[in-house]
């Protein structure tokens, strides 16, 4: 069996700790990478300054403001939701 010396052992914990140090620094680097793309791929509300999440109704996908809960739909959904509620108030004044 191979001696191991003092030096030896010293290399691979200092070797060990750098190894560490960089998957830290990458973890940060995804993070804050992660962070930056939601931020510029965030849509803002036309009404005000609130953020637009996405939700599903009833199988549509909508839009729905974080501040003052506007609702805005995308091209066609809006006769996505007419064509739905065909027999209602709402599907007769847009249908």
């Amino acid at each position: 069996m191979p001696e191991i010396t003092l030096d030896d052992r010293g290399r691979a914990l200092e070797d060990e700790y750098f190894r560490r140090r960089e998957q830290e620094l990458l973890q940060k680097m995804k993070e804050k990478l992660g962070e930056e793309t939601s931020k510029e791929t965030a849509v803002q509300c036309p009404k005000c300054d609130g953020v637009l999440f996405e939700t599903d109704y009833e199988n549509i996908k909508i839009d729905v403001c974080n501040k003052c809960h506007g609702v805005w739909l995308d091209a066609g959904e809006l006769a996505q939701v007419t064509h739905k509620d065909s027999s209602g108030w709402f599907g007769k004044l847009f249908g």
